[in-house]
């Protein structure tokens, strides 16, 4: 059977695709981790990398072979994990990932309460995007996200923390709930590709993405997304727990769809299956839940983010 490290060799080269910086990061030279993925490869029968290409690819077996290394790596893991804590020199590490337009006002709102309900542990909080948040679950590089579902993975654990409605910023309109046709005509104020509520953005109001007029912004910020719809009019899509100022918050309003519901977002936590951080997991998961009470649930429409 190949050795712990070879598997650690394989995995670093299939994230940085080049010998040398797999090297550097494994802290070893570029013909060490060379020569042990070449012997990890004559132990399996079948070639991992495909070398004729620039940059190198994975194989079908190479990829099929990812994550049971992953697999692997995370229970030798939890073995050494266990061992710290029987000794008593473990202070167990939380990795937490959570797309920004909900960390925009989560972090701020949870930070000090989960430091006091998880006494003892570290957590360390990154903001992702949802793509980079699935794909650093799936390397097992965090314990746990916050995204916008639906979201369905055979290895891991679904929870339903709440739903979000999603609210129209539109100063220049004095209607006092908005429909997708009072939007059409209007300058839609989009945040850059990746986040999701831009997606369901333009699903909602119906947004051929790409085509926009000649001058544009399109960022991350939903504070400078608001600025630019009061200063050049049109409109952006802000989540009802985002924090605004109380000289804008005049300007949110519901929106109205087709079928008297309004657009929503389910918000969700995942977690793999075998997780051993389940139990501090789940008191994120439950803080969460009793802060954002479904105090506007009800006849909401879950808007897709899916492109």
């Amino acid at each position: 059977m190949v050795s712990i490290q070879q598997m650690q060799y394989i995995l670093a080269l299939s994230e940085q695709l080049s010998f040398q910086r797999a090297a550097d990061q494994c802290f070893v030279t570029q013909p060490t981790l060379s020569m042990q993925i070449r012997k990890a490869e004559e132990i399996l029968g079948f070639p991992i990398f495909d070398r004729s290409r620039n940059p190198i690819e994975l194989t079908f077996f190479g990829n099929e072979l990812l994550p049971i290394l992953r697999e692997i790596l995370n229970e030798n893991q939890k073995i050494k994990t266990l061992q710290l804590r029987m000794n008593g020199h473990h202070v167990e590490q939380l990795r937490l990932g959570i797309i920004p337009t909900i960390a925009s006002y989560m972090v701020a709102d949870m930070f000090n309460v989960w430091k006091d309900k998880l006494n003892g542990v570290h957590l360390q909080i990154l903001e992702l995007t949802t793509h980079e948040a699935l794909d650093s679950l799936e390397k097992k590089e965090i314990d746990a996200v916050i995204i916008a579902g639906p979201y369905v993975h055979p290895r891991w654990r679904t929870a339903k923390l709440y739903q979000e409605e999603i609210l129209v910023f539109a100063p220049h309109l004095d209607n006092a709930f908005v429909t997708q046709d009072d939007l059409n005509g209007l300058q839609p104020w989009l945040l850059s590709k990746g986040n999701c509520l831009r997606n369901q953005m333009v699903h909602f109001c119906r947004i051929e993405d790409g085509t926009t007029d000649d001058w544009d912004y399109q960022g991350g910020n939903l504070d400078l997304l608001m600025r630019m719809v009061e200063i050049n009019g049109g409109y952006s899509l802000i989540p009802y727990y985002y924090t605004v100022n109380e000289d804008k918050k005049r300007f949110l309003k519901s929106l109205v769809t087709s079928n008297h519901t309004k657009p929503a977002r389910e918000i969700i936590a995942l977690v793999p299956n075998k997780s051993i951080k389940w139990s501090f997991i789940e008191t994120i998961i439950r803080e969460i839940q009793l802060k954002y009470s479904n105090v506007n649930e009800g006849n909401l429409e879950i808007i897709s983010w899916n492109p």
